[in-house]
């Protein structure tokens, strides 16, 4: 069997194998044929011997007769635990509590770390999503703060504040999450975000992060000093008039680990060179929008082309960055880096107005850098520009009323305006496309839709948890009242837990003590 070229790994996890880089056949074979009904297992398993000795193993015994694929890897590797009970809430509990609680279950501990499985180690304890995602994500993580603030956890917000910047000291950047597998790829930036919700709740200070956030920046503008008109380099492109933008990139172009089949067979379908395909699905993942018709084609997955699009969210936090940066910098009396940056914050407000910003729509609209055009369909990105506070009133205003008019639910905000197989698309409705909205409408002055949506939003996880007694990933926002679900499509089953769906609507409770969500219980039986 073929193997797939691991040639293009970044320079800085170099010194860091993947589970296909260590199993090699071994890990094909397990994949492809399907050992474990999750993808995601195998990559997370812990081999109970050296790596070298398991793939020896296996190349002399795969030809015997009697050989069990499924006998093997069951033999030579644990297999991870995965909680499903633990998030489920006590007969008559108070949603509030319960998510109290949750942190406990959801928390990890530094403990030694095998050197041979795919997780790296900590210095500090971490909140993970739940379920199958039993690892700290970057995203993620903010939208978890959030909740873990109102719940007085500031212990693990400052831990986990010391294990951010610990990766981005280690490894150049903040990957996907902290396996090795993910180390190719980071996702949407928000540590500027995360520094300031700790000055904020007095953690620590806030310039205490400057050279972290700096190495990050560093990090996703690699390469664009010397770029050319109408050239892309990773996560930066230099559009044909000399505009300098970004998009998401992941430097390898295989299947992703975590879905190795599933990448394969979308691959199967398309009319492109795999390689190309895998490197847009795993760009896609870097954008935490995994899967979405925001990225595709109006077709199938197949049709997937994530690397030539210029983001709305993505250049929105860039440039809370870029701000970021200018603001510390010029506190620690570094002037000349502040001056810099401040070139730098204008410059992309100049570009996100110029190229996203689409005025007789009234609506930003990500990009295609490839045809020169914009990407026509709304998506809940639109709300990023306004959370971090890039646009101006006017834009605002009109983003408010394109928000009300076409992604509005019974529920909350949808992801897109088109349904399909996809998780990332509409009906379904995510706590962090819920916070970016209420919080950028509430900053200009739009309250009105930003406290609807945040009722609409309450009233979708309140009802689930009176019936079901948990909380889940994502859900269904177009249900009848009385009747929500959680949400489908994608990879993999729905997850219960779930960390920033915690963490969203513990901090909605706190900001309205009297909505009558505080109330909702768990299911009597």
């Amino acid at each position: 069997m073929k193997r797939f070229d691991d040639s293009s790994a970044i320079t800085s996890s170099a010194d860091f194998q993947t589970p296909a880089d260590q199993y090699q056949e071994l890990f094909e074979a397990v994949q492809l044929q399907r050992v474990f009904a999750d993808s995601k297992t195998f990559v997370d398993c812990v081999p109970q011997d050296d790596p070298e000795q398991i793939l020896a193993d296996y190349r002399s015994q795969q030809s015997r007769p009697g050989f069990d694929l499924s006998t093997f890897a069951h033999t030579h590797f644990d297999v991870p635990s995965v909680h499903e009970s633990h998030y489920v809430s006590v007969p008559g509990q108070p949603l509030r509590d319960h998510i109290d609680g949750l942190w406990e279950f959801l928390t990890r501990q530094p403990d030694q770390v095998s050197t041979l499985c795919s997780l790296l180690p900590l210095p500090r304890e971490y909140v993970v999503p739940g379920g199958r995602f039993a690892e700290l994500y970057y995203w993620d993580s903010y939208f978890t703060m959030l909740g873990l603030a109102e719940s007085g956890r500031h212990d693990l917000l400052h831990a986990m504040a010391d294990n951010f910047a610990y990766l981005i000291d280690s490894y150049g950047h903040i990957p996907n999450g902290n396996r090795t597998y993910y180390l190719s790829r980071s996702q949407p930036p928000v540590f500027a975000l995360m520094v300031e919700l700790f000055e904020q709740h007095e953690i620590c200070k806030a310039i205490r992060y400057l050279p972290q956030l700096r190495k990050e920046y560093d990090w996703w503008m690699q390469g664009a000093a010397t770029l050319q008109p109408g050239e892309a380099y990773r996560h930066v492109v230099r559009l044909a008039d000399g505009t300098l933008l970004n998009r998401y990139w992941d430097a390898r172009d295989t299947p992703r680990e975590e879905a190795f089949l599933e990448d394969v067979l979308t691959a199967q379908e398309a009319a492109r060179s795999p390689a190309e395909v895998y490197r847009d699905l795993r760009a896609a993942a870097a954008s935490g929008w995994d899967f979405s018709s925001r990225w595709c084609d109006g077709g199938p997955l197949a049709s997937i082309r994530t690397t030539a699009i210029v983001p709305v969210d993505l250049n929105s936090f860039l440039w809370k960055l870029e701000q970021q940066i200018a603001l510390l910098s010029r506190k620690s009396g570094l002037l000349e880096q502040a001056q810099q940056f401040e070139r730098h914050e204008q410059a992309r407000r100049e570009a996100i107005d110029r190229v996203l910003w689409h005025a007789g729509q009234g609506v930003y609209l990500d990009y295609d850098w490839q045809r020169r055009m914009p990407r026509e369909r709304l998506n809940a990105a639109v709300s990023t520009p306004l959370y971090v506070g890039v646009a101006s009133k006017q834009q605002a205003r009109l983003v408010a009323e394109n928000l009300r008019t076409q992604l509005l639910s019974a529920g909350g905000i949808e992801a897109t305006t088109v349904q399909t197989a996809q998780q990332w698309d509409r009906p379904n409705g995510w706590a962090p496309l819920q916070w970016l909205a209420i919080g950028g409408l509430r900053r200009y002055g739009q309250c009105d839709l930003s406290e609807d949506i945040a009722h609409r939003w309450l009233c979708t996880v309140g009802c689930l948890y009176q019936r079901e007694s948990k909380l889940v990933e994502k859900y269904v926002l177009d249900a009848p009242p009385g009747g929500t679900v959680g949400g489908g499509g994608g990879e993999y089953p729905l997850q219960d837990g779930f960390g920033w769906t915690n963490g969203v609507t513990r901090r909605l409770l706190h900001e309205r003590p009297r909505h009558a969500v505080n109330h909702a219980r768990a299911a009597s039986t």
